[in-house]
C-alpha cells in the first residue's frame, strides 16, 4: 500500500481545506486510514481516523465538529474536510493506513504517506 496526502496550503483563521490521501495497492480499500499532524517543534499527534467499513470513526477533542474524515464510494482516496481553522491547526498533516480495530495510536498503522503542509495564519 502507497498512500500521497495532498490538498494542504495557506488558509486565513476561520477558513477551510480538504485534504486528500490516494492510496494504491488493491487492498487498500479494506484498510483503516488516520490522519495525524506534526508542528514545528512538537511530537506528531493523532487528528482522524476513519474504519475501512465506513462504519467508525474518532477524532481528537482539538479537531471534533471541525473535521470530517470520509472516503470515496471506492474507497481509493480518504478526505479530511476541515473548518472553521485555527493558527493552532498549523502542520505538516500525514494520512496512515493499518488494518485491525480502529486505533488513535501511531505504531499500529503500518503505512504512511508524505506530509502535506497545512498553514493557518491571519
Amino acid at each position: 500500500v502507497q498512500l500521497q496526502a495532498s490538498g494542504g496550503g495557506l488558509v486565513q483563521i476561520g477558513g477551510s481545506l480538504r485534504l486528500s490521501c490516494a492510496g494504491s495497492g488493491r487492498t487498500f480499500s479494506m484498510y483503516n486510514v488516520g490522519w495525524f499532524r506534526q508542528a514545528p517543534g512538537k511530537e506528531r499527534e493523532f487528528v482522524a481516523a476513519l474504519h475501512w467499513t465506513g462504519g467508525l470513526t474518532r477524532y481528537s477533542d482539538s479537531v471534533k465538529g471541525r473535521f470530517t474524515i470520509s472516503r470515496d464510494i471506492f474507497g481509493h482516496t480518504v478526505f479530511l474536510e476541515m473548518i472553521n481553522l485555527k493558527a493552532e491547526d498549523t502542520a505538516a498533516y500525514y494520512c496512515a493506513a493499518g488494518q485491525g480495530v480502529l486505533t488513535t495510536l501511531e505504531h499500529e498503522y503500518e503505512y504512511w504517506g508524505q506530509g502535506t503542509q497545512v498553514t493557518v495564519s491571519s
